[in-house]
């Protein structure tokens, strides 16, 4: 096994499953085909067959639509011909539908692609036209989705604790209560850079809003974790965390707000659409996590406040990245706006090397924004959460890492409390992070990250959201931390809560990598994270062997 996480897409069909699993996966794909991305090589292609890696599943798509034999594709996959047929089947609906426009689509057709699972966006590749005009096309024809109950009790009686999933018919199972409610969107699927404890911020953020007495609506698509439990909200909607679906069934349950906050950067960057389409977001505003994503608008906070942070520059070409190199100074770290666990993000040490990883991200990932920090070489690296209610703030923990900066804070030993920052140190971390966390008019939870050099502290970075350190926070000092940020979320105040945490000696955060699944990956960390999970271990003292022995070794590696 190679996978570090999954999907499940639930449908009336095999095809209306794949799709919407398809849909789930958060690769920029809007499902299986119909996107543009096709490979077109026919060496490439069987390679892939014979070779399979993560996106098979696409190439056999891609196999079918240029015309290789099903027996060639059977022989170098084994997958029976049964759903080869059925993708097959997919792309004949697809040429039928390219015929068309907008303007003169048969309702008969679009209501097929639907029921097969196709996107909006997928149909609208297929037009030649904008999702919003499939949209509403399909408003006007009467074309909607139902919601389909999966029953717990396998009909022996009624259910108490139903889930649902969507679908394209015409009765609706899913009755609506007249309760106050909040949608939770949910982290979609565990892979690197983003695993299990969102989904522990999410279960726990459910269970607080139904202390607060709301009706708790979960929108998740991963099989193997708690939020998707039958009995963990009040209502599961087993569906994509996919802006089609999510509006679908906010239209249909009419909550008083949605949660992003708890997601991770899946629920985060579904924000934006949120706050266009008029749908309320508990606890931090659209504006305030807009300007901590946007380097620009958060360094005119950061200065503003007279927070020192490392010199920066944002482009959109390689040619603006090597002028902005000659005032920023080298070494550079080089990332694209808007990602999750680091990815693309890279130390470069000179104009070659720099030339090339900006070249790389605008190819790779299409993004129009990329960042240019000084990198602030030989600083040790520290990062702080808090809650805070828009006024006052809590200061959950301070944790420092082992290795220097410039290792992905997912891929460092954390140590809570820190271990030798020392009370001037500590007490700047404090004052920055207090000054953020109301400067942005956080609600809820925020994470700030430090790198600190000669005694001065530098923000490399806030996110006002759960981290992946909330959890180990919660659990260092048993103290239900996520619970208390939900109800700040939902109106409660910080002054409302006693914190009473277990501090004894210290808790260390250990990253867990699987290099051994992986052996063609380089094992030297950076900005970019590769651990694929963590564990976490308490010592009485820094004398602890584990302790020393972590510490020396990890210097030791990196100093090489």
């Amino acid at each position: 096994m190679k996978s570090v996480g999954e999907v499940m897409g639930i449908g009336r069909s095999f095809q209306e499953a794949l799709q919407k699993a398809c849909q789930s996966l958060e690769i920029n794909r809007n499902g299986l085909g119909a996107d543009g991305r096709e490979l077109t090589n026919q060496n490439d292609i069987l390679h892939s067959l014979e070779n399979p890696s993560w996106n098979r599943l696409f190439h056999i798509y891609d196999a079918i639509k240029l015309g290789i034999p099903f027996k060639t594709i059977v022989e170098k996959t084994k997958i029976d011909i049964w759903f080869l047929k059925q993708i097959e089947d997919l792309i004949k609906l697809e040429k039928r539908i390219e015929k068309f426009h907008i303007g003169n689509l048969p309702k008969e057709l679009l209501f097929e692609a639907k029921q097969k699972g196709y996107a909006d966006r997928q149909i609208a590749h297929l037009l030649r036209c904008l999702e919003s005009e499939v949209y509403n096309l399909r408003e006007e024809m009467g074309i909607s989705r139902v919601y389909k109950l999966v029953d717990t009790c396998a009909a022996e009686f009624e259910a108490q604790t139903p889930y649902y999933y969507s679908t394209f018919e015409y009765e609706n199972e899913s009755k609506v209560s007249d309760r106050k409610k909040i949608v939770v969107l949910g982290s979609g699927p565990n892979r690197i850079g983003q695993g299990i404890e969102f989904d522990y911020s999410c279960v726990h953020g459910v269970l607080a809003a139904k202390e607060m007495g709301y009706e708790t609506v979960m929108i998740n698509c991963i099989p193997e974790t708690v939020s998707t439990d039958f009995d963990t909200a009040d209502k599961l909607y087993f569906e994509p965390v996919f802006w089609e679906h999510i509006y679908d069934i906010i239209k249909h349950e009419k909550p008083e707000g949605v949660i992003v906050q708890l997601g991770g950067q899946t629920a985060l960057k579904l924000a934006e659409k949120l706050e266009r389409y008029g749908i309320k977001i508990i606890g931090t505003s659209f504006e305030a996590l807009d300007i901590a994503e946007d380097r620009g608008r958060f360094s005119k906070v950061l200065e503003s406040n007279g927070i020192p942070f490392p010199k920066y520059g944002v482009v959109e070409s390689a040619e603006q990245a090597l002028e902005l190199a000659d005032d920023l100074g080298f070494p550079l770290l080089v990332r694209p706006s808007y990602v999750l666990g680091g990815q693309k993000m890279k130390i470069v040490i000179n104009k070659e090397e720099l030339e090339h990883h900006v070249v790389d991200i605008l190819n790779e990932m299409g993004s129009n924004q990329i960042l240019l920090d000084h990198f602030l070489g030989g600083a040790i690296e520290a990062e702080a959460d808090a809650i805070c209610d828009g006024k006052n703030v809590h200061i959950l923990g301070v944790m420092q890492h082992i290795e220097p900066a410039g290792i992905h804070s997912g891929d460092s030993y954390a140590v809570l409390p820190p271990y030798n920052l020392g009370d001037f140190v500590m007490t700047q971390i404090e004052d920055i992070t207090r000054k953020i966390a109301v400067e942005l008019k956080t609600v809820g939870l925020i994470n700030i990250q430090f790198a600190i050099k000669d005694d001065k502290v530098y923000v490399i970075e806030a996110n006002p959201r759960a981290s992946r350190t909330v959890p180990f926070i919660a659990k260092a000092y048993d103290e239900p931390y996520v619970n208390y940020a939900t109800k700040v979320m939902l109106g409660a105040k910080v002054t409302d809560f006693t914190f009473n945490p277990k501090k004894e000696g210290y808790a260390i955060k250990i990253p867990v990598f699987s290099y051994e699944k992986f052996p063609d990956v380089k094992k030297e960390l950076g900005p970019e994270m590769k651990s694929t999970g963590e564990a976490i271990r308490f010592i009485k003292n820094l004398k602890d062997p584990f302790f020393t022995k972590i510490y020396s070794e990890r210097n030791m590696h990196l100093s090489r």
